[in-house]
Order: C-alpha cells, then structure tokens, then sequence
C-alpha cells in the first residue's frame, strides 16, 4: 500500500492550523511555503479539505485557513479519506478466474479477502489517530523545535 504525499502534508497543514490562535488565519502561500510544497498544487489539497468540512477557507485580503473542528475531532483516517477518497486499495483483477479457467463460478477470490482484512486493520489505526493526538506526541518529541515553528507562526497568521 502506498499513501500519497498530499496526505502527508494535509496531515501537517492541519497540525499548523491546530497551533493557530482563536480568532487567527494562517494563508494559503504560508503553509505551503513552510512545506516546501508548490502552492498551485496544495491549493487542490486545502479545497477537498475544505470540502471535508475540516478546515474553514476564510475569504478576503486578510483571509486564509483555520481549523473547522475540534483537534480532538480530526481522525487521520478522516484526512485520507479526503485527499485519496473511500475507494478500496486492492481490487481482484481475476488472476485466479484466469488460472483456474473458472469462467464465472460463484467463489470469494481469497487475495480479496486477505487484501481487505489487511484494509480494515490499516483504517483501525488511521481511525484511532487524532490531530490532537499526534500534535501532543510531535510537542513532546520535538519541543524545542516546535516552539520554533509558532514564532514562525506569529510571523505569518493573519488575526482576524
């Protein structure tokens, strides 16, 4: 399984928003800037955020994104599903109907069953993992570095 890395760097678009103040909006060519991402690119990535009902776009010359929930609301799981889509990694392309010469039979291809076992484990830990959570383990792994980051912050939010 392969992950893209627009759910990367949302992932971590979001824990930026999360260190924003209330009341404060962090632009579009800021966060991609601090990813070191193309903007025209990662504007695609904020839209389906956006259309996730994750974060918020909020318009005009002092606009920008802000966090649309909670921290504590924000599974991984629910940022991969809006970058990648619900779409199942692993579909039987009919290897073994080939093989087999089955022609139709009425069976289970058992990679499908093995693939979507491996699937719903992988959503388990996706769905478990929050923004608040991972945010709370980079600030105890990185702190020194963190506090580094929001002065970085407070150089490029936009209070509202």
């Amino acid at each position: 399984m392969q992950m893209k890395t627009g759910v990367e760097q949302s992932l971590y678009a979001i824990l930026l928003l999360n260190m924003l103040p209330d009341k404060a909006v962090l632009p579009a060519e800021a966060i991609s800037t601090q990813l070191r991402t193309s903007q025209s690119y990662f504007q695609k990535m904020l839209r389906k955020l956006v259309s996730a009902d994750l974060i918020q776009s909020v318009p005009g010359i002092k606009g920008g994104f802000k966090l649309k929930k909670k921290p504590q609301n924000i599974r991984v799981y629910d940022i991969y599903v809006a970058i990648e889509g619900q779409q199942s990694l692993y579909t039987a392309s009919g290897v073994l109907d080939d093989m087999l010469d089955l022609d139709g039979d009425d069976y289970t291809c058992l990679m499908t069953n093995v693939m979507h076992e491996a699937e719903n484990s992988w959503q388990q830990v996706l769905k478990r993992e929050t923004v608040a959570s991972i945010y709370a383990d980079i600030e105890e792994q990185f702190n020194p570095k963190i506090q580094q980051l929001k002065i970085w912050l407070e150089e490029h939010m936009v209070r509202k």
